[in-house]
């Protein structure tokens, strides 16, 4: 079914996954998940962002809000912070707009910018997905830090591009295995939300799941 989400993979999935594959396993296999300071903060701003009935029009600029967007061919869905969208004779039709318009990506984030690459992997495929809903070429998007308030472009690259398509078919993998990777201590785990869940430093070859399911029988039993 063309419009069934089931078989979709959420894109926001896409940074979890970079940053580890296990925490993308205990969230979206095994439906895990905690906030923390963190987590709630970069919420906050995304709702400040997010309004999908919102078109702002700055001069011949349009700002498009909360835009949902899909990949057939990738099967991955999710939400655009930002797009925006410029006049151009070379752009695309828009509905209910006049002319030609060139798409613009822009995603929100709180911190400051990313070394890993996480973000950008995830922008990217949210570019790939415009891409293919409006039938257009996105050579470039934009990261917007909260903490430096700066933007940071991005150029998205054919090793950029693969790499979406790399990860997004390993994820596919994993989920339809049902499969947490192993648990690897690393720096990142004092920061994440889940190290309780976790339980990183066991390295056991158990699921969250299996952890939690056991942990409330020993309660039972005392």
């Amino acid at each position: 079914m063309a419009n069934d989400d089931s078989e979709f993979l959420m894109i926001s999935g896409l940074k979890h996954f970079q940053f580890c594959r296990r925490r993308w396993a205990l969230v979206h296999i095994e439906q895990l998940w905690e906030e923390n300071a963190l987590t709630l903060e970069g919420h906050f701003m995304h709702e400040r962002v997010h309004d999908d009935s919102f078109t702002e029009a700055r001069g011949s600029v349009l700002l498009s809000r909360g835009m949902p967007v899909r990949s057939q061919e990738l099967k991955i869905t999710g939400v655009c912070d930002m797009v925006e969208l410029y006049k151009d004779e070379n752009g695309v039709p828009i509905q209910g707009r006049d002319g030609r318009w060139r798409l613009y990506p822009v995603e929100y984030k709180l911190g400051q910018p990313d070394i890993q690459g996480a973000d950008a992997l995830q922008l990217c495929a949210q570019a790939m997905c415009l891409e293919e809903m409006f039938v257009t070429n996105i050579p470039e998007a934009a990261l917007y830090y909260g903490k430096v308030k700066r933007r940071q472009c991005v150029l998205l690259t054919e090793e950029l591009r693969q790499k979406v398509k790399d990860s997004v078919m390993e994820m596919q993998q994993l989920m339809l295995k049902g499969r947490t990777p192993k648990a690897k201590m690393g720096k990142a785990c004092k920061s994440c939300s889940l190290v309780d869940i976790c339980q990183p430093k066991l390295a056991k070859q158990v699921s969250a799941s299996e952890y939690i399911h056991r942990a409330f029988h020993e309660e039972d039993e005392v």
